[in-house]
């Protein structure tokens, strides 16, 4: 049976209490930071993944009243000093790190059968610092740079959006283009489908409700050149290119959007269709959107 995260934490600390275990400190070294992290293997997997990844967690506190929790997948192979045997062994004392542009992520903890806690200490980069000033990112204190370290937002991420005509973001759209993957090839991909310079919340929102690349061209192939907030919409309420493909076997050829949104909110589903169309003949989408409305049956 696997021991609770809890009681993996205490033994992580030393049996230290929790509430002064996460309590943000400042290190004899400089400005580096610490917290409590806790991970274990990751049960999903990501296209852009090398090899197994790790689901880690860093919670800190800051100050009186603040706190900071960040949950993500990580690469086993970017955590250097970890392995797959520590992470399942029956216990383990466990020491890595994690590098990012930002700054520098040092753990130690242990491993219960994949399940591990213990102590990080971040360590920020004071070239990032002078590098992300030149860029023109001026005033990033110790939260700034600790948020871009966890999220890893780099100086080439950054070059990168520069190129693609992304330039002096803010640092919350920096943020928010990587929490929601709406990285330089996701922006490369949907510019190349005719998508060029959407509004940062726009590239977003495509990826929150998973308007992919494919997703599009798909669309695209049936005839629909859509906007972002279309697509999104059409994503949002299931009308799927497999939606459209079966109404237009069924005789409708050129449902806009609207409409596609408009028959998925209302049920009107390729069933529905068919069985009114047995019954009644062709019938338009207005009237079939009505039939729904009001519980009208073929």
């Amino acid at each position: 049976m696997k021991a609770p995260l809890a009681l993996l934490i205490a033994l992580a600390t030393g049996g230290a209490a929790l509430v002064s275990a996460t309590a943000v400190v400042r290190s004899a070294a400089g400005d580096a930071t610490t917290g409590l992290w806790t991970a274990e293997p990751a049960t999903w997997k990501t296209s852009s993944a090398r090899g197994p990844l790790v689901h880690l967690t860093l919670n800190r506190r800051h100050g009186r009243n603040g706190h900071s929790n960040h949950s993500n997948a990580v690469a086993l192979s970017e955590l250097k000093g970890l392995t797959a045997e520590q992470m399942t062994a029956a216990a383990a004392n466990v020491s890595f790190a994690l590098e990012r542009d930002a700054g520098r992520f040092s753990f130690e903890g242990s491993f219960r059968r994949g399940e591990g806690a213990g102590h990080f200490t971040f360590t920020p980069r004071p070239e990032f610092v002078a590098a992300m000033q030149q860029l023109g990112y001026t005033g990033l204190g110790d939260e700034k740079i600790y948020s871009m370290a966890v999220l890893d937002v780099s100086r080439d991420f950054v070059k990168q959006l520069n190129a693609l005509g992304y330039s002096r973001l803010d640092l919350d759209d920096l943020l928010s283009l990587r929490i929601h993957g709406a990285d330089p090839t996701f922006i490369r991909a949907v510019k190349e489908l005719g998508y060029d310079h959407l509004r940062v919340d726009d590239l977003v929102s495509l990826r929150i409700h998973g308007a992919t690349p494919e997703f599009v061209r798909e669309m695209t192939a049936l005839g629909y050149r859509l906007s972002a907030d279309e697509l999104v919409s059409l994503r949002i309420h299931g009308a799927t290119p497999d939606f459209v493909r079966q109404l237009r076997e069924l005789g409708h050829e050129r449902v806009s959007a609207d409409d596609l949104v408009s028959m998925r909110i209302h049920g009107v589903s390729p069933e529905f269709v068919r069985r009114v169309k047995a019954r009644q003949g062709p019938v338009s989408i207005d009237r079939l959107v009505e039939m729904r409305i009001h519980g009208i049956q073929p």
